[in-house]
């Protein structure tokens, strides 16, 4: 008898509970949006496209987060059910950790992409006082003003928003600055990438390293800094392509 009360009592409740959660009880009158500043929240609302009628109980969160994760800024996004009617999208951005002047066309026109960490290219970057820069959000300019620069791409990429950049010359670029464990890391203002072998690194004080390949980094860093150290204020290039032969320049 007990297992028959408490068998029914399940199917009561189950059935309670898909009358409750189709009813306009819990209806979603109100979406919000928390953690973007690259995009807008009224992107991310239309991009969730809640259907009419949705409730807390019945929503699709699964179908949202992939609707939303589809913007390349987007890198995660969840969906937060606060009782009794609103949704709340919390989204997570990527960031902008390069910013890439690549030769889009044999006429050498140059386009400067943002590019995330993770590879993505997040979008391209027009003249900030042209009408489509002026379209687009100033906090992207001024994350993008303290990125890092990497210049020189030759004509053969085609840069997309939401595709990964599989350009070598790139790549070998952000695997020097990412295998780098020291100081001068931080001291990088531009990378030129007119091909991995020719890889020439800025410093912010003006000094330029012919860096090369992503080979021996660490050697390389390492024989860079004693330079550095040791001519300091006096040497303005270094060549540390063949570490174990060092070239140098003075002022």
């Amino acid at each position: 008898m007990v297992v028959i009360v408490i068998v029914a009592l399940i199917a009561v409740l189950g059935i309670g509970g898909v009358v409750l959660a189709n009813s306009g009880v819990f209806t979603v009158r109100q979406v919000t949006v928390s953690g973007v500043s690259h995009i807008t929240a009224e992107e991310m609302t239309e991009l969730a496209a809640v259907p009419e009628g949705t409730t807390l109980l019945n929503v699709d969160a699964n179908g949202i987060t992939s609707r939303l994760t589809s913007n390349p800024w987007v890198e995660s996004a969840s969906v937060d059910r606060v009782f009794p009617d609103t949704l709340n999208l919390s989204i997570t951005e990527r960031s902008i950790s390069a910013v890439v002047s690549v030769t889009v066309d044999e006429s050498n026109t140059v386009e400067r992409w943002a590019l995330a960490p993770d590879g993505m290219w997040l979008t391209e970057l027009p003249d900030q006082n042209s009408e489509e820069g002026q379209a687009l959000p100033a906090s992207i300019y001024e994350d993008a003003a303290n990125a890092l620069e990497i210049t020189d791409i030759p004509y053969g990429s085609s840069p997309e928003a939401g595709k990964y950049c599989n350009n070598a010359n790139v790549e070998n670029a952000l695997s020097i600055i990412d295998g780098m464990t020291t100081e001068l890391a931080d001291q990088i203002k531009s990378v030129s990438a007119a091909s991995s072998n020719s890889t020439t690194l800025t410093l912010d004080n003006g000094v330029e390293i012919a860096f090369g390949d992503s080979q021996d980094i660490r050697d390389k860093e390492r024989v860079c800094l004693e330079l550095l150290q040791q001519y300091e204020g006096k040497i303005s290039y270094i060549n540390v392509r063949v570490v174990n032969k060092p070239v140098w320049r003075s002022m």
